[in-house]
């Protein structure tokens, strides 16, 4: 595993220019952040995915898992690698990559993982700090032979970044069928829906629901995506991306929680 947010240029000099532009973009990203302070955050709450991107056919895809059906929480659901943070991880890259190798499989040390940077925390609705923790797999053929932990992870796919941003990309590769378990949609590509959210003040969140070649890309996980396209590409989603009033930045979601919370004491 890498650390390292610098691609060796000689392995981006194989990249199409697309590609290349992307992970460019996302490292000069990553080197102006500053990085978000957690001290204040219990370590119970935190957590980590890993956003795996590597290039195929020239594009730049991001791998997925559906989840156990067997799982308590979010069962069949599409996921990023990743979950709560352990005592024995030295900080959240650890623990993206640790779940990554029990999910999956993916090698924990290995030389063509570069680790570009960590975006700032999303919450998730069981008022977990998530970090996403980005990297780029120079290897593909690594992707091949991963393997799904049993009762973990039912399978293992991967769709096309720049298709968060335009769905209608995705009609160029495999695709479940409309009206079937992965996708119960009438629409095409994509599939949207806004709720309130109480333990957000009642915040409006737009729901973005992707349709792929396995279980749809969703949620939490879709939030995640399209921040890192955007990123990469530096350009806006094809669709409205937020509804009125939506609270985008951590320390603005954190903020109306800690409120929410204050408000509505848990009775202990």
């Amino acid at each position: 595993m890498t650390h390292s947010r610098d691609v060796p240029a000689h392995i981006l000099d194989m990249l199409s220019h697309t590609s290349r532009s992307c992970i460019n973009n996302l490292v000069r990203y990553f080197a102006s952040m500053e990085p978000t302070d957690l001290s204040s955050q219990p370590q119970s709450k935190l957590a980590a995915v890993l956003v795996l991107l590597y290039e195929q056919d020239g594009d730049l895809r991001a791998l997925l898992t559906t989840r156990s059906k067997q799982l308590r929480t979010h069962p069949g659901q599409t996921a990023l690698p990743g979950g709560k943070k352990d005592q024995t991880d030295t900080d959240l890259i650890m623990t993206a990559y640790r779940e990554a190798n029990e999910e999956v499989g993916l090698p924990i040390d290995n030389s063509s993982i570069y680790t570009l940077g960590l975006l700032e925390p999303f919450i998730s609705l069981h008022k977990l700090v998530v970090t996403p923790v980005v990297s780029f797999l120079t290897e593909p053929d690594i992707v091949k032979n991963l393997k799904a932990a049993e009762g973990e992870v039912s399978h293992i796919f991967s769709h096309r970044l720049e298709a968060i941003l335009d769905p209608n990309l995705a009609k160029r590769g495999p695709l479940v069928s409309i009206g079937s378990e992965d996708w119960p949609y009438d629409s095409d590509v994509y599939n949207t829906s806004d709720s309130n959210v109480p333990m957000l003040g009642n915040m409006t969140y737009r729901m973005h629901r992707f349709r792929t070649s396995a279980s749809p890309i969703k949620g939490l996980s879709a939030d995640i995506l399209i921040k890192i396209a955007e990123i990469a590409f530096a350009k806006s989603t094809t669709y409205d991306r937020d509804a009125l009033g939506q609270l985008r930045s951590f320390a603005d979601l954190l903020g109306a929680l800690t409120n929410h919370e204050s408000k509505n004491p848990v009775a202990v």
